[in-house]
């Protein structure tokens, strides 16, 4: 497809879609559907409403919320009345908040529930651009001069007569018009306001066309990950522009409650969610009988071999078609009864898959497309073709996008879908280009065959005192898959040798602890009882036994508290802030270096 202002593809898929069913989201325990119709009239009047709230062209439209269909619907009307949508995290702390509303200037501030509309109102007079608050969630009370609900933000849309203004405005719409600002999250310096346009985002629906299986409108998409983040953002833009069902997950803790609900065909995750349902799977194996671990292993043993014949495009003799069908119907079938039994392929970027687990998957019949991309490439990069991928690599570029590797090892990436700039910042955006190369900041090798492989941040390698190189983010992605880890972070920059914080999953952990009568009050108590710490030993040793010997963790601590992004050692996309982190902990990691090893 060639650039477009989004609202043309939009208002293209009302008339072709109309009665048909777009949205779908749970309220009080049951589901309700949107048609294309009805998202159509609901954009329109919130349209008018921005504009009656005095938002002109180019103004800046915050969305500070959950994944809900209001987001969707606050995000196109924004963009029917050629203004910018700013997402902000809807875990972002207020001051964070505070930060995006007054870099971006935002006029008016969509707000999902109580959470986010309490820390609107507490910055919202140190917010001189703001004028409204508008709050998504109908059992919020409002308390506020400037807040309004949606429900009535919506009804002054409908009763408004900007229709004019709104088909004004759409005339002069451009594919060079400015969408979106998305504030990076930071993990050194403050945040930058990353500009997308229309054609950064709409070219890219031709780039997939291209590569994904296909999608039409009896595709359901679970939408999962933020919306704030723009791999979401990106994804939903693209099953809108196919015609795919969108159901929301408004709480992310019950992920597999809404899978088996929704039961999608397709569904955008990051390598946290693959590792969680790998480590669960395994665990509940460890407790299961000798004979059933057997037929476990058999069966994707079995899977694997049949899954890489399919994907090779070989002969598959009819003893292994035989023998896959009992596996499936034993064992494989159930694996994919966790994700609600019909997702035909999983987008999966933002940070290292294991290849353990991403092989794992394909033998259970769940294809996850791993792919690479970056806020400032608008997402996707690269990703596997459906068939001849390579496992552990993130695939090759999409067409129109040219990827090389610096002499440093630096990715560089160029083509249409890089961005504009960053908001208010020449200095940062002439640092991140190397002519018409955009520096990604990862560190990579692109193989034969033409697939990339993903080594590391070139900020986050490591060298240790002895001169090793490391890449912590692939041992984090390593030890952080078993059931009984919930965050790691590796330590080693200068050092002699490698350790690591590590936050154990204490649901599972409590568990272990009372199924193996070990005392404990308190958290505490929990990872300072040396039968606990022995047990993390042996659990770390085993997921690390392939790791070259400088890559081991030598020494470890573990942690009471979980990393928090009020903390400030994680940010909101869940990415460790290691200097803070570091300086956190900065006497528990001393500790572990005292004496040496």
């Amino acid at each position: 497809m060639e650039p477009k202002h989004l609202s043309v593809v939009f208002n293209e898929r009302i008339a072709k879609y109309g009665s048909k069913t777009i949205l779908r989201h749970r309220q009080d325990g049951v589901w309700k559907e949107i048609s294309w119709t009805s998202l159509g009239e609901q954009v329109r009047a919130v349209a008018k409403a921005l504009i009656e709230s005095g938002v002109m062209e180019g103004e800046m439209v915050g969305i500070f919320a959950g994944n809900r269909p209001e987001w969707t619907i606050a995000d196109l009307a924004a963009i029917q009345t050629r203004a910018v949508s700013v997402p902000i995290y809807p875990t972002s702390t207020a001051s964070q908040a505070q930060y995006i509303i007054n870099d971006a200037r935002v006029k008016v501030l969509f707000a999902g529930g109580q959470d986010q509309y309490d820390k609107a109102k507490s910055i919202a007079a140190s917010c001189p651009s703001l004028s409204h608050i508008v709050v998504m969630d109908a059992s919020v009370a409002l308390d506020h001069p400037a807040a309004t609900s949606f429900a009535q933000f919506l009804e002054n849309g409908k009763a408004s007569t900007a229709d004019p203004e709104i088909d004004q405005r759409l005339s002069r719409a451009s594919s060079e018009d400015l969408l979106t600002l998305i504030y990076t999250s930071g993990t050194t310096g403050e945040p930058k306001g990353v500009m997308l346009t229309h054609g950064n985002v709409s070219i890219t629906a031709g780039y997939h066309d291209e590569r994904l299986l296909p999608l039409d409108e009896r595709d359901v998409s679970l939408c999962f990950l933020p919306l704030s983040h723009v791999f979401e953002r990106a994804w939903t833009y693209y099953t809108l522009y196919k015609g795919v069902v969108t159901c929301y997950c408004d709480d992310p803790a019950h992920v597999i409650e809404f899978l088996q609900q929704a039961r999608p065909t397709v569904m955008c995750a990051v390598p946290r969610f693959y590792e969680k349902i790998y480590a669960t799977v395994l665990n509940r194996l460890e407790s299961a009988p000798p004979s059933r671990r057997r037929l476990f292993h058999w069966a994707v043993r079995t899977g694997a071999e049949y899954g890489n014949k399919f994907k090779e495009e070989e002969k598959i003799p009819l003893s292994l078609r035989v023998a896959h069908a009992l596996a499936d119907r034993l064992v494989l079938k159930k694996i994919r009864a966790i994700t609600g039994g019909r997702v035909r392929f999983f987008p999966c970027a933002g940070a290292p898959l294991s290849q353990e687990i991403e092989e794992f998957f394909y033998a259970a019949g769940m294809y996850v497309c791993y792919g690479y991309g970056l806020t400032e490439t608008t997402a996707t990069v690269t990703c596997h073709e459906p068939r001849h991928f390579k496992f552990g690599t993130v695939g090759k570029p999409l067409s129109g996008i040219d990827v090389k590797i610096a002499d440093n090892g630096e990715i560089l990436v160029r083509g249409k879908t890089v961005m504009k700039g960053y908001y208010n910042k020449p200095a940062e955006t002439a640092a991140v280009f190397s002519g018409s190369w955009f520096r990604t900041g990862d560190a990579g090798v692109i193989e034969e065959g033409g697939y990339l492989r993903i080594t590391d941040r070139i900020k986050d390698l490591m060298k240790t005192s002895g001169g090793k190189y490391i890449a912590p983010q692939m041992i984090e992605s390593l030890i952080g898959a078993d059931h009984y880890i919930e965050q790691v972070v590796v330590i080693g920059d200068g050092r002699n040798y490698v350790t690591a914080l590590v936050v154990p999953s204490f649901p599972a952990l409590e568990a272990y602890a009372a199924a193996e009568q070990i005392p404990f009050t308190s958290r505490e108590d929990l990872v300072s009882n040396p039968r606990i710490i022995e047990f993390y030993r042996k659990r770390i040793e085993e997921r690390s036994k392939d790791l070259a010997r400088f890559e081991k963790i030598k020494k470890f601590t573990l942690l009471a508290r979980e990393l928090t992004i009020d903390g400030g050692e994680i940010t909101p996309t869940m990415k460790v802030r290691r200097k803070a982190a570091a300086s956190k902990y900065e006497e528990l990691i001393e500790a572990m270096y005292l004496g040496g090893d």
